[in-house]
């Protein structure tokens, strides 16, 4: 089986200061693949590396088989690589349909994005109950449910999303975490950078630890939780 995504020792820069140093993961289609860090890891610098937002120095980024380390971020938005970044921005003076529509921008079939819009309406309701109301009148949950949803409606064939927990309360985070694990089984596969370490790693396939820009370790997701430096480390235990 083709893997959905493969680094190979991806190497980048912040100015003069290297924040990744020989990156290589793999992600099989339909996964759930978290990496947890702590600040400063380089968690959020991958995912700027693989939408094409920051330029590698080095290495080789294939999605679905195909090299995209050169590309342009809105040719790998094309591609179906499609990134919920960290406090995700909502168009506030716009609707909540309005924002779901700029989701679906690149699409012309309107019976592609009658089904896109059906299927976000049914991961979350409180959306199809608000989307008339304008997004910057929303909660903070909401508008971060709203910027999924938005990355939704493109249509993903992989979903990148850079700590969508943050800020939330635990109630709200909870649910969170069960729509992620929804859209995976509606065949999205997702790559979720999260400092909730144990939400994360409990939905994922697979899990990635960085540190130092590197990856320190990986394994299944329930594995690391019984990991003892993970317990240590990043649960406090």
């Amino acid at each position: 089986m083709r893997l959905m995504l493969e680094t190979k020792n991806v190497n980048a820069f912040h100015g003069k200061i290297q924040a990744l140093r020989d990156i290589s993961l793999r992600v099989s289609p339909g996964e759930l693949v978290s990496i947890i860090g702590a600040n400063g890891a380089g968690k959020s610098t991958l995912l700027d590396v693989l939408s094409g937002i920051l330029n590698t120095k080095t290495g080789v980024i294939l999605f679905q088989g195909e090299p995209i380390e050169r590309l342009e971020p809105h040719a790998i938005v094309k591609l179906g690589l499609i990134q919920i970044p960290e406090r995700s921005q909502v168009f506030p003076r716009m609707t909540v349909a309005e924002n779901l529509d700029m989701g679906a921008f690149l699409k012309k079939d309107r019976e592609k994005k009658r089904r896109l819009q059906d299927l976000t309406f049914s991961l979350f309701p409180v959306l199809k109950e608000r989307s008339s109301q304008m997004a910057g009148r929303l909660s903070g949950g909401e508008q971060q449910m709203l910027a999924v949803a938005r990355g939704l409606m493109s249509d993903p064939k992989m979903l990148t999303l850079d700590e969508p927990s943050l800020g939330l309360a635990p109630l709200l985070i909870s649910n969170l975490f069960e729509v992620i694990c929804q859209i995976q089984k509606e065949g999205v596969t997702i790559l979720l950078v999260e400092q909730n370490v144990y939400h994360a790693l409990r939905v994922c396939t697979h899990g990635f630890v960085m540190e130092n820009g590197s990856i320190r370790m990986d394994g299944p997701g329930m594995d690391l939780l019984k990991n003892e430096y993970i317990r240590e480390a990043y649960l406090g235990i």
